[in-house]
């Protein structure tokens, strides 16, 4: 692999790598995501825009690769994006190298980008301003990226996303391993609970867990 840059990130180094034809991502040296897949990373968007409430506004909470801004892109029902990234090189990278493997996602006029930590973006939301929020910017509850994370997945993080949802709307997580517990916490907060697990290269199968706001 030929690194293309290497950056001091918000937790850590961050390095992305490019050979035979895809792109990586590596964060204090363990690798992240590359572009090589992406099945249940477009899953993680998809469901939850199955699912939405018109008039479609969606957030994702971490860009990585593109893949999933590329899918919610592709849904008839998303209207619009808030995409909520701390890391100024993801942005960058997505806007330059992997450009070509997202189809230039964020340059798609529905895309409104914030360098932000999505745990204060979430908290400072307006009340029913969004219509799906689809979180991975962890690997699951219980393998952080960054311990004030978890406040995403507990009940305070769960009913402050119960607030900025519209009626009937979704909240979708990303995990890279299954999460009961999570799940029974999601139960207690919102209807129809969906857990979908996807087969992945490495070790346990990715997760994507979606459940509707009960405030309907």
């Amino acid at each position: 692999m030929t690194v293309i840059e290497r950056v001091a990130g918000c937790c850590g180094e961050l390095v992305l790598l490019r050979g035979g034809g895809h792109h990586e991502i590596v964060a204090n040296g363990v690798f992240l995501m590359d572009t090589r897949g992406g099945t249940s990373e477009r899953l993680h968007v998809t469901a939850a825009a199955d699912r939405m409430p018109p008039p479609g506004r969606m957030l994702i909470g971490g860009l990585g690769v593109g893949f999933s801004l590329a899918a919610a892109l592709g849904h008839l029902r998303v209207s619009e994006v808030h995409v909520v990234e701390r890391e100024p090189a993801v942005l960058r990278w997505n806007r330059g190298p992997l450009a070509a493997t997202n189809g230039d996602a964020l340059g798609d006029p529905r895309v409104r980008t914030y360098e932000a930590d999505v745990v204060q973006w979430l908290a400072d939301a307006p009340a029913g301003s969004l219509d799906a929020i689809c979180l991975d910017v962890d690997n699951g509850p219980g393998w952080l990226v960054t311990p004030g994370n978890a406040w995403l997945y507990a009940d305070d993080g769960l009913r402050a996303a119960t607030r900025v949802l519209s009626p009937g709307g979704v909240l979708s997580i990303w995990g890279a391993a299954p999460m009961p517990a999570f799940v029974a916490r999601m139960e207690d907060h919102f209807d129809d609970v969906d857990v979908t697990e996807v087969s992945a290269s490495r070790g346990e199968p990715d997760v994507v867990v979606v459940g509707r706001s009960s405030h309907c």
